[in-house]
Parts: C-alpha cells; structure tokens; sequence
C-alpha cells in the first residue's frame, strides 16, 4: 500500500492519497480544491485516481472532491449519515455512491470500511483502513489505519458547535458534544496499533489544542488526548464547549459550497493587471484593496484605504474573514506571488479577485507625488508609561479565550474579524495602540482602522507575549 500525505499549511489541512501498488489504483481523502498535487502525485509514482472520498461536508476550505470527479472522472463516495440538513446536492452527473456505518469499499486490494463518527457534525464518518491479501498473499487482514477527518486529532477532537456558529443551526452544539461522547467509545475499540490519520493539525479552528504532530495512533490517543480521560459524560459536554476558538465567518460559507457544490475551476484563475487609473477609481469608489506585502512594510509606506492582509500561513484565514463572497475585492502583490495567493483564495471559495496591482504601483505612486500612508510600531518597553498612565487607548484584538486569560490594564476588546464592523466603538481621542499576542494580527487591524479613517494608530510589535514577559502588570477575566 501506498501512502501520500499532504499539508497545507495555510489551512493546517491533511489529505492523503491511498493506492494500491498491486492494481495501480489510488484514493484520495479528504481533497483539498489544489487537485494537481495529488495528480502529480499520481504520475509520479505511476498510479490512476480512480476515487475521492471525504468525511465530512467539510466547514474550512473548500473540497476537491468533485473536481477531481469532473476532472479525470473519479468515483465520489460520500457520507449519507446525519440528518436532512446536511445531505449533499446536486450529484447528478457524477459517479457517486453513498454511503453508511459499516459499508465497505474496495480500491485495489485496500479495502475501507465506514464507520459513522457523529459529533463535529451529524454526518461525519471515518474511514478504517486494511490492506486486504492480494493474489500473491501480501497484505493481511487487520486494519492498519482510519482517516478520522475531524473526529480524532492529534492531541484533540473535533468542535461541535460549528453547526451554531458557522451555519446558524441553533441548539445543535450539546447534542452534538454528546454525540461525540459515544463516538469516542466506539473509537477506542479499534485495536490500538491502529494509526490515526487526521485531517488537520495544529492552528486549525475545528478543534481549539490541535497538535502539530502529522498522525498518531489509537493507544496513544487514549492515553494522551484530554477527550479520552473523562468518563462521565456531561463533564465531558462541558469540557469539549468551553474555550473553542471564535469560527471564521466564512465557514459558513464553506459549509454551503461544500454541501451543493462549488464551482469547477478547471484551471487556476489569473486576474487581470491594473494600473494606476484604475487604483484611482477603485479607491474612490470604496473598492477593497489588499496589499500582501509584510506588515513592517506596510507600515513604512502604504496607499491610503488599503487593508494589509500579509501572505503569511495566515493569510488565508484572514482573506476568509474580512473579504467577502459577493462583491469583487483587489489585490496588491508581488506578480511572482500572484499565482500562490490565488492559490490560496480559492482554496476558500475565494474566486473573486477583480484584478491585481504589482507591488511596483506604490513607487509610480509617489513618482506622480502623491502621498503614501504609514503608521507607529512600538514595544512594550518603549510605550508602557503611556498605556499605564491612560495617555492612549488599548484595543486587544485577540480572541476572547485569549483576552480573557490575560491582557493589558484598560485594554478593550475588539476581536479582529469583527473589526470592521465593531470599530466605531472604539474612542478616537487619544492615539490608539492595538496589540495582539506577537504583533501580527494587530497590524491588519491598524491597516483595518486607518482605513476607517483612524489615523492614529500603532501597533504593539511583540503584543501581550512581550509585555507579559517583561513583568508589566496584566489583568485577567476583566479584573
């Protein structure tokens, strides 16, 4: 058997591409929407995709599932659990077949046997894995793996409450917690050599302590993972709820994609280049504008109304917040980065890149003299007099588990992805000093403010992590 792990770092997102060596036939789990990784892949070690599978309508990234079916006609096989609310659409015209707690499929001699996992959502299976005899006796017949998606992490278990907090579906997250509770005890049957490959790691928002080891085992799960060391089940409920990080606000839209459909690209789509009149008019008529370029050089120098997403391994989770799906937004970035950042973006369902501004706009812009933004960057040491006496204000822009467990005095709250639409509760009039706990999310957030208009602004490089090492005073839980 064949085994090819894949990561995106990006969206701490695993799949994997199974083949059978003895047939030349490979699966690939839980895909995500870049499929020519695992086409090359494919080429490389002179297997055919003949299938895609997926645990779950998936909330996070977009699946690639059914662009591989369109693409080289791989047969789907879906979950068919959980309730009406989370059946997939509009597989017409697909090879496809659904399926339930304990089915089994055959991809070469691999056999895959599905084992309904509800709890992260109602239709969540996992697959158990055995390399069944192949005509020349290799192979065996106990399991060797499961694909456990977002049921079983390294070190953690899957969240029960997107289905409140992404997709709207009220009262869902402690019936889903206790769901969860009885999947685990099925879980831990399985023998413990069995390995545990899941599709996500660390940084990950579908659990809230993802570990950032790539796979693990049953047993070392049940010794290890917090999840398994409660016995009793509401204390469990209660445990899996509390301290689950904020959902993004585009999960939701993942959720729906992901259950209808979303659009097959094909190909990677290519915006087109703009110049500097149509940054003018764009500017002018509100249009957002990303610029990708690292915070500290944004700071520098940057066009006045534009947002500073860095492309860092965080880029994607932000673009998913603060863009939206209906209206085209722009992007500032080196043309050299240009294919990777679309990458990126559609990875999300983000399709939508109206056109791009190479990095090189910004000297022809103040060529022409016309005037280039920047904004402070302090430290803890250099700024804690002012932020002690009250002579600024403090935003905190971290998630509220976060802010709660410790911030600066007299910091107020402001959640990054909310920014936008929670800022005018901020006072303007006394310099604002925005932290996070490194420095990097309070940077999109002073791009966020100054392109509010909020022009005193500085960012906190070294945030809470800095300040709390350097013995200044913090408060807890708002005390």
């Amino acid at each position: 058997m064949l085994l090819k792990y894949f990561y995106d770092q990006r969206l701490a997102h695993a799949s994997y591409m199974v083949g059978c060596q003895a047939t030349g036939e490979a699966i690939v789990v839980d895909p995500g929407r870049n499929i020519e990784q695992y086409l090359a892949a494919a080429e490389d070690n002179e297997m055919e995709i003949v299938a895609a599978t997926e645990t779950h309508i998936h909330a996070d990234f977009v699946s690639g599932a059914r662009e591989l079916a369109k693409r080289i006609g791989a047969k789907l096989y879906l979950s068919d659990e959980g309730d009406e609310n989370w059946k997939y659409e509009n597989l017409e015209g697909y090879d496809y077949q659904l399926v339930y707690d304990k089915d089994t499929f055959m991809v070469g001699n691999i056999e895959f046997e599905v084992m309904h996992s509800p709890g992260h959502t109602p239709e969540h299976i996992s697959f158990v894995v055995t390399d069944t005899p192949n005509k020349d006796g290799a192979g065996g017949n106990r399991p060797m793996g499961v694909f456990t998606g977002d049921f079983v992490f390294v070190g953690d278990i899957g969240r029960p409450d997107l289905l409140e907090e992404a997709a709207g579906i009220m009262g869902t997250a402690e019936p889903g917690a206790r769901r969860m509770f009885h999947s685990l005890k099925r879980f831990a049957e399985l023998p413990d050599y069995v390995q545990v490959w899941p599709a996500h790691g660390a940084g990950s928002a579908c659990g809230k302590a993802l570990g950032a080891i790539p796979s693990s085992t049953v047993g070392y799960e049940k010794i290890f993972n917090w999840a398994f060391q409660i016995d009793n089940e509401d204390e469990f409920v209660e445990a899996l709820l509390a301290g689950q990080p904020e959902a993004p606000v585009y999960f939701a839209m993942m959720k729906k994609l992901n259950k209808i459909g979303a659009p097959i690209l094909g190909h990677l789509p290519r915006p087109q280049e703009l110049d500097m009149a149509d940054l003018e008019r764009l500017l002018a008529e509100g249009a957002k504008i990303v610029d990708t370029r690292e915070n500290e050089m944004f700071a520098l120098n940057h066009i006045a109304g534009t947002l500073n997403i860095p492309f860092t391994n965080s880029f994607t989770n932000w673009a998913g917040w603060l863009l939206g799906y209906e209206e085209p937004f722009y992007l500032l970035v080196d043309e050299d980065k240009l294919e990777e950042v679309m990458q990126a973006l559609v990875s999300i369902g983000l399709d939508n890149a109206g056109g791009f501004f190479d990095t090189e706009v910004l000297a022809h812009w103040a060529h022409e003299g016309k005037e280039l933004q920047s904004y402070e960057i302090s430290t803890p040491d250099k700024i804690a007099d002012q932020i002690l006496t009250g002579a600024v204000t403090m935003v905190d822009v971290r998630g509220k588990t976060e802010y709660d467990e410790g911030h600066i005095p007299g910091a107020q709250h402001f959640m990054l992805g909310r920014l936008p639409q929670t800022f005018e509760g901020i006072p303007t009039d006394k310099p604002i000093v925005l932290t996070c706990q490194t420095g990097g999310r309070s940077a999109i957030g002073a791009s966020i403010l100054q392109a509010k208009g909020l022009t005193r602004v500085i960012n906190l490089m070294g945030g809470y992590r800095d300040w709390a090492a350097a013995k200044l005073p913090t408060e807890t839980n708002g005390h």
